[in-house]
């Protein structure tokens, strides 16, 4: 392997990982958010997605205007990527939340690096190999330790619950593929512009007014909307499509479930919320995938490229 080969993959796993932490503080900010000022789930991720389009088309309006174009016939891609994977993803998540408890919402969630995996193996041509199901059975099964999926008190199994977490895993794939697609054309403050632009607008239906008007009223409030759109969002989603431009989306899918983990001690850190033994297991399982993926990943292309020369 090259040395700006393998530098480039090593951003990638960088980049994702820095994603997953961005991620990862979304708990901290949606607890905060709720307890404080009872904001409604899906104004909450409206100002999420609305906050981090404004900072994008302020700063690409100014600096490079060139990244808000695309092409005509990449339209339908946009459309999908903001109506799948930015609002439908984003409500369909919280109301799994609502519905079935953090546990099985989160469990259900991540079955999405499957489907991304069984979707790049068969249309995108990405290889599979032991290590790589090793890795996603791996981060899986932490991530469902780190929900604690497996104390019957935080399981809350019912048909709409199972029904809006299996939706959330399968939106969540739909992103990281067609975001893959967009980011081999495009640069990834692009894409997250224009996946905002198509995705925002249809959060906006979901909006009851008199809460959008309440958060822009309430300083204290609005304050928290804003470091939500600028922190995990703009920051997590730019991340993201930077480590898919280096990275196969079956790999850097699955480094992301390191989100949990990041989630799981700052709670721990910041809420005051105790970390059982499971947890820190689940925790280390994630992280023990994530060493194997790369590990083996850095390994094999070395092998190839030593019987190349």
């Amino acid at each position: 392997m090259s040395r700006s080969a393998g530098s480039g993959r090593l951003q990638g796993y960088l980049l994702a990982l820095g994603a997953a932490t961005a991620w990862g503080t979304l708990g901290i900010f949606y607890t905060t958010i709720n307890r404080q000022y009872s904001l409604p789930p899906q104004t909450i991720v409206f100002f999420r997605a609305a906050v981090a389009l404004t900072v994008l088309l302020a700063v690409l309006g100014t600096l490079r205007r060139g990244w808000l174009h695309i092409a005509r016939r990449d339209l339908p891609l946009f459309v999908a990527l903001g109506a799948v994977g930015i609002a439908a993803f984003y409500l369909v998540y919280v109301y799994a939340i609502h519905v079935a408890g953090v546990s099985v919402a989160v469990v259900l969630m991540y079955t999405a690096p499957a489907w991304v995996t069984l979707y790049a193996w068969r249309r995108l041509g990405e290889g599979l190999n032991r290590s790589q199901l090793a890795a996603l059975a791996g981060a899986f099964v932490g991530a469902a330790l780190v929900a604690q999926a497996y104390m019957p008190g935080q399981l809350r199994l019912n048909g709409a619950g199972i029904a809006l977490g299996l939706a959330s895993g399968l939106c969540y794939a739909s992103y990281s593929v067609l975001n893959k697609h967009a980011v081999e054309r495009y640069s990834p403050w692009t894409v997250l512009t224009f996946a905002l632009l198509f995705g925002v607008p249809l959060l906006a239906l979901a909006q009851p007014l008199s809460e959008v008007w309440r958060a822009l009223t309430t300083p204290g409030l609005l304050l928290w909307l804003v470091a939500l759109g600028i922190g995990p969002t703009l920051g997590g989603g730019l991340l993201y499509a930077a480590g898919l431009a280096r990275l196969p989306a079956s790999v850097a899918s699955i480094i992301v479930a390191f989100e949990p983990v990041v989630a799981s001690l700052l709670a721990f850190a910041i809420l005051g919320e105790r970390l059982a033994p499971g947890q820190v297991l689940g925790a280390g399982l994630i992280v023990a995938s994530i060493i194997l993926l790369g590990g083996r990943d850095m390994a094999s292309r070395a092998r190839t490229t030593a019987g190349r020369q």
